[in-house]
């Protein structure tokens, strides 16, 4: 286990004390060398589909191997390779991976195995700082994207156990960094970023800044918009014991919004569901913005007491504001298309996360068994802004034939309600190290948690275990099974039930996981999964009251390969075979008792493959299919949106001009321009992007 490069970072508007103290103990650590022996830089010199180390919950910095659940990484190689620009864009590699209720205008709502992957706990920075996926995070500034699947509430609190998705950020490396990159697309967007990185001090410093200026066009009717980056990640190796960690991040999007469209009711319990509207079809105005800004804050600080403990002092802070006109298509008539568009107006929506953790981690023996103990406490406050809102307003459009729909300015604003999340908790995981072949991590989080609105209060104190053991027949092999509980909100009561504003309890949901991970067949990484997660879940009872009530149940078998298959191949590719059910349901639902809950695929499947030509030094061609099964818009199964592949294909070329290395790259998505629903889920549904063709050009100087 590598102590010395779990080191991510600490906070926004820091908190002075907090530096003052890491500096101060700086001093006191001169004399302790052993457990920092160097500041470990990533990502220049990693040429992969494969990671050979994850940073995400308590196993930070560890091989995959040494992981008992299934996790995936994204690395910088696959995203350049397919010029991702998207968390979608880069998640579609993964297995279970699809869109929620939004077509991915403005962001990405996703979901993995069909459960909604929380915007303000499930999305983290570096491992830890839960940051506000509420505006599309940008991908120039990262190194790779992970994913953690399933349970995660041992390190991360109470998240739902969809996963979490974690975003590492570039750092300074070696060699010096300094690259410009721009492209356009063929519905007109272009946008320039410049990526500069040095290690300076003697090497005891380093420094990497990205900056990104564009226009966006994604080639729907009726849009426009432009976004922004800037973003700083700094290291300082202050003694041979002591490191410190920042970054720094802005970013901007204002663009039109994409209308939503509402499922048609149902009659005599079927629900016929309209035409897929053409992939450039746009029902809003291009009025109707969707402007939001995020900036978000780390400081980390890790200080070697001696050869084999190690204290991590980190704080962070992530804010999100953003004005919106966001509208959704409903009543509406199948035959002529004629409906309403119902548009909702609000300004100033705030969503704050301030994380804080402590953290101790070290290495003994006792009774003859190698531990490797890590004890912390991590506080997390959420706080939340609804915006200033405006009465709604409606107005005629028609499905088949839309038209502009014309501006409107609200005459008055009225003001939103405060709420708050308290998220504190205690954890202890002990990885036993059992001779060379078996390991048995186990661990426990004390949660102390509390939810406060204007209209109600909730509070609760929890325990949750996990349990897992790891055997290895060899060092290129593991195989594992694991059990965990965690916690989750389960939310609050809507405006059309009797106990509206009532915030439920927490739930307690349950994972057990066998796999098995392997690099012995060649430089690849193949993993191999059985999994069962039971999650209870929301219902009416028979007095029209929100709550708690049933429970739906996940197994899945799931696999994945990334990595180089021979000298020219490098592959990712995923698959997912989902049994998802209800399995209980209250008094008022009874009729989606053994029904799939919506937007739940049973099949997903996903393939890109590069290919180096020999005979032409500095080419590499690129294809992938993306599947997506079919998925119910309801938890009744009322109706089915269908499956559907998407293809990609690119190039990109590397040669030397005036003695510059340049790229050269063209990325064609959604390449056979198909029609589909790319969206379900809260009675939502989206259409499909336009086939997307973006050349683009990066000089390295």
């Amino acid at each position: 286990m590598n102590l010395t490069s779990s080191i991510p970072p600490l906070a926004f508007r820091p908190t002075v004390l907090a530096i003052a103290t890491l500096c101060a103990a700086s001093a006191a650590a001169a004399q302790q060398a052993s457990l920092l022996e160097q500041v470990v830089v990533r990502g220049d010199a990693q040429r992969s589909f494969s990671s050979r180390d994850v940073q995400v919950g308590a196993f930070r910095d560890q091989d995959p191997l040494d992981v008992p659940l299934t996790n995936n990484v994204v690395t910088r190689e696959v995203l350049d390779a397919q010029g991702a620009r998207t968390v979608y864009g880069a998640l579609r590699n993964t297995a279970g991976v699809t869109r929620s209720q939004l077509s991915g205008s403005t962001y990405d709502n996703i979901s993995i195995r069909g459960i909604l992957v929380e915007n303000r706990g499930n999305y983290r920075l570096n491992g830890t700082l839960p940051i506000v996926n509420l505006i599309d995070i940008p991908l120039e500034n990262k190194d790779r994207v992970e994913v953690l699947k399933g349970a995660s509430s041992m390190y991360y609190g109470l998240v739902p156990p969809s996963g979490i998705v974690n975003f590492v950020t570039k750092r300074a490396g070696l060699a010096p960094v300094t690259s410009i990159e721009s492209s356009v697309n063929n519905h007109g967007a272009v946008d320039v970023h410049a990526d500069v990185g040095r290690r300076f001090a003697q090497g005891r410093m380093g420094l990497r800044v990205n900056a990104v200026a564009g226009k966006e066009d994604i080639g729907i009717d009726r849009f426009d918009g432009d976004r922004g980056l800037l973003s700083l990640a700094y290291d300082w190796r202050v003694s041979p014991a002591f490191t410190l960690k920042a970054d720094l991040e802005h970013y901007r999007k204002d663009v039109s919004e994409q209308a939503a469209i509402a499922n048609p009711p149902a009659v005599a319990g079927v629900l016929r569901l309209p035409p897929i509207p053409g992939n450039r079809r746009n029902l809003a105005g291009q009025w109707q913005r969707y402007d939001a800004k995020a900036s978000n804050a780390l400081l980390r600080g890790d200080f070697a007491i001696n050869d084999n403990w190690m204290v991590t002092l980190e704080t962070g802070r992530a804010e999100t504001e953003r004005d919106r006109r966001y509208s959704q298509f409903q009543n509406y008539d199948l035959a002529t298309g004629d409906g309403q568009l119902r548009i909702f107006f609000a300004n100033g929506q705030r969503y704050t996360n301030t994380n804080h953790r402590v953290e101790s981690l070290g290495r003994f023996a006792a009774l003859g068994v190698q531990h490797e103990l890590t004890v912390g406490y991590t506080y997390n406050q959420r706080e939340a802004y609804s915006g200033d809102s405006a009465p709604v307003a409606n107005v005629a459009q028609n499905l088949y034939h839309p038209v502009a729909p014309a501006p409107i300015t609200p005459a008055a604003f009225s003001r939103g309600s405060d709420s708050a999340i308290r998220d504190k908790g205690l954890y202890m995981v002990d990885r036993l190290l059992i001779g060379a072949k078996w390991q048995v991590l186990a661990g426990l989080r004390a949660a102390d948690y509390s939810n406060t609105s204007a209209t109600s209060s909730y509070s609760a104190s929890k325990t949750s275990p996990n349990v897992s053991v790891l055997f290895k027949p060899d060092p290129t092999t593991s195989l594992y099974a694991s059990y965990l509980e965690g916690l989750e909100e389960t939310g609050t009561a809507p405006a059309n039930r009797a106990n509206n504003g009532e915030i439920l309890p927490p739930a307690v949901n349950k994972q057990k996981e066998i796999g098995i991970k392997t690099r012995a067949l060649g430089p690849y990484l193949a993993q191999l999964a059985l999994f069962q997660i039971d999650r209870p879940q929301t219902t009416v009872d028979a007095g029209n009251r929100f709550i708690l009530g049933g429970k739906s149940r996940y197994r899945g078998l799931e696999g994945s390969v990334s990595g180089e298959i021979g000298r020219d191949w490098s592959v990712i590719a995923s698959m997912l075979l989902l049994d998802a059910r209800i399995a209980s349901v209250g008094a008022a639902n009874a009729g989606e008792l053994g029904k799939i809950p919506e937007n739940t695929p049973r099949r997903t499947a996903s393939l890109f493959a590069e290919y180096r030509l020999p005979q032409v030094p500095g080419l590499a061609l690129s294809a992938g299919a993306f599947h997506v099964g079919k998925r119910a818009v309801n938890n009744l199964n009322q109706a089915f949106v269908g499956s559907y592949t998407t293809l990609s294909l690119g190039a990109r070329y590397v040669a030397k001009l005036a003695g510059r290395p340049v790229t050269l790259q063209a990325s064609l998505d959604n390449a056979a321009d198909r029609d589909y629903w790319a969206t379900a889920g809260n009675g939502l549904l989206g259409a499909s992007l336009p086939r997307t063709l973006r050349v683009g050009m990066k000089v390295d100087l």
